[in-house]
């Protein structure tokens, strides 16, 4: 007689999501794909307004929660929940801030900025800005990808340009479009701009309208969520970051599976990254450079004071060194070395100009191999020492502090530079 199969376990998890959004209820699909391919006995728990019941939410005599910890609100309620908690959000850079023992999922802000940043470079863009919404408790994750995106503008040497704006409401839309259209029109062109959600990246397409700006031409535009509605009701095809939603949903699902088997599950947060780009034509080609040539100043921008050689600039582009050189010839007038050669040259212009450094320490700071090298270069390309060009520019009262450095163009200096 063959032994009876043990019933599978039933246990009623709750779901606390708001399902009007189409990132959460992605989330929420995520848990239900989960559950369909272990073949698990689970109860889902759905509400569409699911913060009209939290004052007794900790007293729910369910077996599990999988929750939206971007609320404060929610992770509050909970604390002390006798059912077992899985968080998920994009909230909590910080740990310290999190609430301790509960397993968290969160969405990878780092990488979400990172692929939009790369996506406009690949679309030809050098210039960048970030359209965020106002700070609030809920919406800390805004603050996550506004810090992401100054830390790249930073390893650019340059300074970050964040709008915030307006919340938003039918009474102080139409002047908030009217804002954004000012600020739009303050920026330099080509610009690309990353909006923190779809519907920031829908408001930047009719302030463009306002503005007389045209998209991706003028403004290159890519959002966040990837989210139908918004997609929807936007003028012309929106470019998304497309999140990683649905993993979160079913990584959540298996960390609560696990709890709920009494196996470890561990509390440092599981970072989800985004799925990929949806390219529309919000984002197209907009520069006037090829996109190679585009990637390649990137790293230079980023790199040339490090040493690097036109073989790493050309494997960071992904192409051969010799194509990469023949495009820069073609398009720029000059090779990638002479390129590298010249960005390192403007800086140390820059700081020699400032009057506070030392021309050993200039020499240092620009990756220059030595002080001698140095001369040489000025002597070729100036006509005159390092210390003469200091000279010239202190007596002419010229200003310039490091930290705010900013990019240099990308077209040949005067002067050829030699190999």
């Amino acid at each position: 007689m063959e032994p009876e199969m043990s019933p599978i376990p039933r246990h009623r998890i709750a779901l606390l999501f708001n399902a009007n959004k189409g990132h959460e209820r992605d989330v929420i699909a995520g848990v239900a794909d989960y559950k369909r391919a272990q073949q698990l006995n689970w109860d889902l728990f759905v509400e569409d307004d699911f913060r009209r019941g939290l004052d007794g939410i900790a007293q729910w005599q369910g077996d599990g929660i999988i929750a939206d910890f971007d609320d404060p609100d929610v992770a509050a309620a909970l604390a002390g929940c006798r059912a077992r908690v899985v968080g998920v959000g994009g909230s909590y850079a910080n740990p310290a801030d999190y609430p301790a023992g509960v397993p968290y999922v969160a969405t990878d802000n780092e990488r979400i900025i990172g692929l939009a940043h790369d996506h406009l470079i690949d679309a030809g863009i050098s210039s960048f800005a970030l359209y965020s919404v106002p700070p609030a408790r809920n919406r800390r994750w805004a603050l996550e990808r506004e810090q992401a995106f100054a830390r790249r503008m930073r390893a650019d040497h340059l300074e970050p340009v964040i709008y915030r704006g307006h919340d938003g409401g039918i009474a102080g839309w139409e002047r908030g479009l009217d804002e954004l259209a000012g600020w739009l029109r303050s920026l330099p062109r080509p610009v690309g701009i990353i909006a923190v959600t779809d519907a920031r990246a829908r408001q930047l397409i009719q302030a463009c309208a306002i503005a007389g700006l045209a998209v991706s031409h003028d403004v290159a535009i890519i959002g966040v969520d990837n989210d139908a509605l918004a997609h929807a009701l936007a003028p012309v095809p929106l470019s998304s970051v497309i999140q990683g939603a649905a993993e979160m949903g079913r990584t959540a699902a298996r960390l609560l599976h696990r709890s709920l088997l009494g196996q470890p599950v561990g509390t440092t947060p599981v970072l989800v990254a985004p799925v990929g780009v949806n390219a529309q034509a919000t984002c197209s080609r907009t520069g006037e450079h090829h996109p190679h040539i585009t990637r390649a100043l990137h790293f230079i921008r980023q790199r040339a004071r490090r040493g690097i050689k036109s073989e790493q600039v050309a494997d960071f582009v992904g192409v051969c060194r010799s194509g990469l050189d023949a495009t820069f010839r073609r398009e720029l007038g000059h090779s990638v070395h002479e390129e590298i050669l010249r960005y390192k040259l403007e800086q140390a212009k820059q700081y020699l100009a400032s009057g506070q450094w030392k021309i050993a320490d200039v020499a240092l700071e620009c990756g220059f191999t030595s002080v001698q090298y140095l001369y040489t270069v000025f002597a070729r390309e100036m006509g005159c020492t390092p210390r003469e060009y200091q000279l010239k520019a202190s007596a002419a009262n010229m200003s310039f502090h490091p930290a705010m450095t900013r990019p240099l163009s990308a077209g040949p200096m005067a002067g050829r530079m030699a190999a």
